[in-house]
């Protein structure tokens, strides 16, 4: 994802899919953003449609790449709420 897009972008892009309970843009220490970012969503019959709809979508000149977020190695905690991740 464009490190250019707002958190307000995010969730214009998002909502259209249904309610979500979480959107966040990862950001640096210095509070720039990383070029990826999270969406969660209550139904995960909705992350789903997200993710169908988003995957590829051009956003300011980049195809985003939105996948199901995976666990970070070692980490043990249990996903949840279905969540989506926009690079």
């Amino acid at each position: 994802m464009s490190k250019d897009v707002s958190d307000a972008e995010l969730n214009e892009l998002v909502n259209p899919f249904g309610v979500t309970t979480s959107v966040e843009i990862v950001r640096n220490p210095e509070g720039l953003s990383k070029g990826f970012g999270f969406v969660e969503y209550g139904d995960e019959a909705n992350a789903r449609a997200a993710m169908a709809g988003l995957d590829g979508k051009d956003v300011r000149g980049q195809a985003l790449k939105v996948s199901e977020a995976k666990p970070r190695k070692g980490d043990n905690k249990p996903a949840t709420t279905p969540a989506v991740e926009a690079q």
